[in-house]
């Protein structure tokens, strides 16, 4: 077994579409990125590639790249997924904790953990994602951005 920690965040801004999850979610603002910007599946995919020793997601989806403008990041997981299963590794858990201060996330959870799940073939119950915000403090608690965190079992 081994383990990895993922983290990642992304600038807010007025009119972008705000994927977390894989979930669309309805808010006047949303995250910027080269991607969708889903930096909840960002810090997932971050802990999964620790955990296997294959680097970081900008190593294998270099920001930039033409192919992964705009690029779900559901279709993304499904890849490092993928990269996994090529080395041997099953995923055990996946845990999250998402912070932003708006707009409020509880009722999206269980559509995130069933993305997550779907996509890499798991039971839903071994994803947990937590939503937090910071309590109006920093750059979150301004609205101007979002953060996750993501830790990640993997086992042989």
């Amino acid at each position: 077994m081994r383990t990895g920690l993922g983290y990642d965040v992304h600038r807010l801004a007025p009119g972008q579409r705000l994927v977390l999850g894989g979930v669309e979610i309805p808010w006047s603002h949303g995250l910027i990125g080269w991607s969708d910007a889903d930096v909840l599946l960002h810090a997932v995919m971050d802990a999964l590639l620790g955990a296997a020793g294959l680097g970081d997601i900008g190593a294998h989806f270099p920001p930039g790249d033409p192919q992964y403008k705009g690029i779900s990041s559901l279709k993304l997981l499904e890849r490092v997924g993928g990269m996994l299963t090529n080395y041997g590794w099953k995923v055990g858990n996946i845990d999250v904790t998402v912070v932003a201060e708006q707009p409020k996330l509880r009722d999206h959870v269980p559509a995130m953990c069933h993305n997550i799940a779907k996509t890499l073939g798991v039971d839903p119950t071994d994803v947990n994602i937590k939503a937090s915000t910071s309590e109006e403090l920093g750059f979150i608690g301004r609205e101007e951005g979002m953060a996750a965190w993501a830790s990640a079992l993997i086992e042989k």
